[in-house]
């Protein structure tokens, strides 16, 4: 009983634990899903592609901007957004690049 007790706790502790967030992979992401409206590289000549989209390095520099906040932004749909559907994994690499972007 201890053994299939203690399996099934190491199995749904096992997805939170697999999840690692990589600023590579989230450059990748943004390049690929988000360079179309947004400047999203640390350029701070950069220009957005659509002049209502943020720049993806002053997103990262705002005070408000921090993990949970993009994480939660980037799991809702808005109005002005076309609906990208994002895995968890790519959400936590795409997050931890923005982040990086501002130094945090």
């Amino acid at each position: 009983m201890r053994i299939a007790l203690s399996l099934g706790l190491v199995f749904i502790a096992a997805p939170a634990m697999a999840a690692s967030a990589d600023p590579t992979t989230g450059a990748q992401i943004a390049k690929a899903e988000c360079a179309s409206c947004h400047a999203v590289g640390s350029d701070a000549e950069a220009k957005s592609p659509d002049p209502k989209a943020p720049r993806f390095v002053d997103v990262a520099k705002m005070p408000s901007t921090t993990e949970l906040s993009l994480k939660v932004f980037l799991r809702s749909s808005h109005k002005n957004m076309p609906n990208i559907i994002l895995a968890r994994e790519e959400i936590d690499s795409l997050a931890s690049y923005i982040l990086a972007l501002g130094g945090k």
